[in-house]
């Protein structure tokens, strides 16, 4: 199937998320007792009398913003491939959709989709994992906003057969495997194109936005693991991958 895929036809994307706040003290009581729950589920080593605040508190700093009943999105980077009509050699413009204000990103987000790849028939998104983590964390952090879905991300209750606009890169790794998870690094690494993570990685974006506010530094590393995703994109369909100079960041 990938083969037969215009790359101009695909919109790339990766985003980053952190917990809603910056630390477990600053939840509402409500809040607080329902991640208490949830980190029962999580310490699974520890029983019920075990736990205390000191494991609730450290497992949301780590781990509350996977989960977007209590995380939220602070970046959405996407890559958008092109042939240059002078050298017909693939060019890629990276851009990010970054900040506090996660319903104005996902608003600025979605009206790219709606204006440029709003036919599923025609377009295609790709991620990695983004079928098990990207686009339902979007989706779900729409419904908290009561923000309009683009058609490419209106999925629930659809077929598989209906959702073929969603590439997964890691999908097409697992070759049917459905227990086998390959990091984008360790793709890198084997396939032969420069590794994402030559900064920071996954688990230090949440530190870097709360402690540091770089969210500068969070966007370009999440355009990062766009263009990896494309690389490895290119490397499945068998061409050679992108050059530096064929590599735009916009700003």
């Amino acid at each position: 199937m990938i083969d037969q895929i215009d790359i101009a036809n695909v919109l790339f994307l990766d985003i980053e998320t952190v917990s809603t706040s910056a630390d477990y003290e600053d939840l509402d009581d409500e809040m607080r007792e329902l991640w208490y729950i949830k980190s029962r589920a999580l310490l699974r080593g520890k029983s019920v009398d075990e736990l205390d605040e000191a494991d609730v508190a450290a497992a949301y700093t780590e781990r509350a913003g996977i989960f977007a009943e209590f995380g939220k999105i602070i970046c959405i980077s996407v890559g958008i491939v092109h042939r240059h009509k002078e050298d017909d050699r693939l060019k890629v413009r990276l851009k990010s959709f970054a900040g506090n204000n996660e319903a104005l990103l996902l608003q600025d987000f979605t009206n790219l989709i709606t204006q440029y790849y709003n036919d599923p028939n025609r377009y295609y998104l790709c991620g990695h994992n983004i079928k098990e983590f990207d686009v339902p964390y979007i989706c779900r952090r729409l419904v908290v906003h009561q923000l309009p879905f683009p058609a490419p991300l209106n999925i629930a209750g659809k077929k598989p057969w209906e959702t073929k606009h969603l590439l997964d890169t890691l999908e097409f790794w697992k070759f049917g495997d459905n227990k086998h998870f390959t990091s984008l690094r360790l793709l890198a690494a084997i396939l032969g194109f420069p590794s994402p993570k030559d900064d920071i990685d996954g688990s230090q974006v949440g530190r870097v936005f709360w402690e540091e506010g770089d969210i500068e530094r969070i966007a370009f590393y999440c355009e990062k693991d766009v263009l990896a995703t494309i690389q490895l994109f290119l490397r499945y369909k068998r061409v050679p991958i992108l050059e530096e100079d064929q590599v735009q960041h916009i700003r």
